[in-house]
């Protein structure tokens, strides 16, 4: 029995402890890998921006919540700007937030919930810009009375192009006209119409631009929509001429762009409207150029798409955003910190003021001013005994100067005898009888021969 109870103790399994960092690193792990891509459907609340453009919220239902996360980049292109209280379906996968030990869905695709989802982007959007003053009649710029060269973005396979070239043929026949060839709908159109804008305002080889495309649904004409195609006209250094759709047709370019035509065939008749007709047809080769260009960008955007999906990609990018996270965090508790440092200081500055508020300015002032009057008194009185006893000084030593002077001496009666270079006779020996010596008195001089001496 003993050897029984031995052979199950040795049989039991061997316990195995992980460290928090290990369990949460495998809880990730099992969550991404089984949920990569999911939907999910709830109520957005408490969404906000980082200071670094990353978006925050919690997708909630009824009985549960949980944590979402965009990336910027991903941010930028969502149609629909999400807002607390707005019900919409997300894409993304389940990840970990390992310092905080909180699952997380990464979004990246969202939209509303129900009918009339892209007239909420519409409307979303030209809110916030028209906010930001990009609609403003005041920044419009007005149009080149004679344009010399006219961009055009657009597809080359639209009819509006075929309109655009008739009108302009039409009206004046000198006008250059520069193809930038785009497609005008489906994913990827506003980057490449982005770019055509861009191109133009980057070389200034044209005096306006027109931004064309025939009529549509508003899915069709959703690429004129998108909030990078606006901000390209907003910035671009020319004059830009909208011309898209319909004349019952609006788009956000048609409200940010200088000038709004209701057909690309308006367009071209106000972009030329002081000319008769058009010149022939140019840019052929930009169009070739255009076309190799756009398929090299689409194979590297392919080849770029296919790196970003390989798991170091992914593990990548986990690590950048929990860094992410961990700053924005810091910097969260770096404001706060500063924000109480300013509160400590104000109440120290507070106090500071409150104590010389209190304190008796006149009263300090009154007694400094009567102190200094004493002590200029007693100055005052001090300097006139050092004058009186220096002037008894300057008497006495006058007087011993006086008495000690040969002038003092002359006056007893004496005298001081010269010789011929003008010496003082002080012994009778350098001095021979017959020479001629000078004597000086107390009152004048005596010139005088010596007749005779002695030792």
């Amino acid at each position: 029995m003993a050897e029984q109870q031995n052979l199950d103790f040795n049989l039991a399994p061997e316990r195995k402890v992980w460290s928090v960092a290990e369990l949460t690193a495998q809880i990730r792990k099992l969550l991404e890998g089984k949920f990569a891509d999911v939907w999910v459907q709830g109520e957005i609340s408490n969404a906000r921006v980082s200071p670094n453009g990353h978006l925050y919220f919690t997708l909630k239902d009824k009985s549960a919540q949980v944590s979402c996360f965009v990336w910027k980049r991903d941010l930028r292109a969502l149609r629909v700007r999400p807002e607390d209280g707005l019900a919409v379906t997300v894409r993304g996968r389940v990840s970990v937030y390992e310092p905080r030990g909180q699952y997380q869905i990464v979004v990246n695709y969202l939209e509303p919930v129900g009918v009339g989802a892209l007239q909420l982007a519409f409307e979303q959007l030209k809110k916030r810009l028209a906010g930001e003053g990009l609609f403003d009649e005041k920044r419009k710029r007005p149009l080149p009375m004679l344009p010399r060269k006219v961009g055009l973005v657009t597809s080359p396979r639209a009819a509006a192009l075929q309109d655009i070239l008739r009108v302009l043929h039409r009206r004046f026949e000198g006008l250059h006209l520069l193809l930038y060839p785009v497609r005008v709908q489906g994913e990827g159109a506003a980057e490449e119409i982005v770019e055509g804008i861009n191109f133009f305002s980057r070389s200034k080889a044209v005096d306006v631009v027109i931004v064309a495309r025939g009529g549509g649904s508003i899915e069709d004409l959703w690429a004129f929509n998108e909030e990078i195609v606006a901000r390209a006209i907003a910035s671009c250094s020319v004059p830009v001429i909208s011309g898209v759709g319909h004349q019952t047709d609006f788009t956000i370019a048609d409200f940010v762009a200088d000038l709004r035509a209701p057909t690309p065939s308006a367009a071209a008749e106000l972009v030329v409207k002081s000319k008769q007709e058009l010149g022939e047809r140019v840019a052929a080769l930009e169009h070739k150029l255009g076309q190799q260009a756009r398929y090299r960008i689409l194979m590297v955007k392919q080849t770029l798409s296919e790196l970003m999906s390989e798991p170091g990609w992914r593990a990548l990018e986990n690590l950048l955003r929990e860094r992410v996270q961990q700053t924005e965090d810091l910097q969260a508790r770096l404001a706060q910190a500063l924000r109480e440092i300013v509160a400590e200081r104000r109440q120290s500055l507070a106090l500071g003021a409150q104590r010389l508020l209190s304190v008796d300015w006149k009263g300090s002032v009154e007694r400094r001013r009567l102190q200094l009057q004493q002590q200029q008194r007693e100055l005052v009185t001090r300097m006139n005994l050092a004058t009186l006893n220096l002037r008894k000084q300057l008497e006495s030593l006058t007087a011993q100067l006086q008495q000690l002077s040969p002038q003092a001496v002359l006056e007893r009666g004496y005298a001081i005898a010269f010789d011929a270079t003008g010496q003082v006779i002080k012994s009778s020996a350098p001095v021979a009888v017959g020479d001629g010596i000078e004597v000086q008195l107390a009152q004048g001089r005596l010139e005088a021969g010596v007749t005779g001496k002695k030792d």
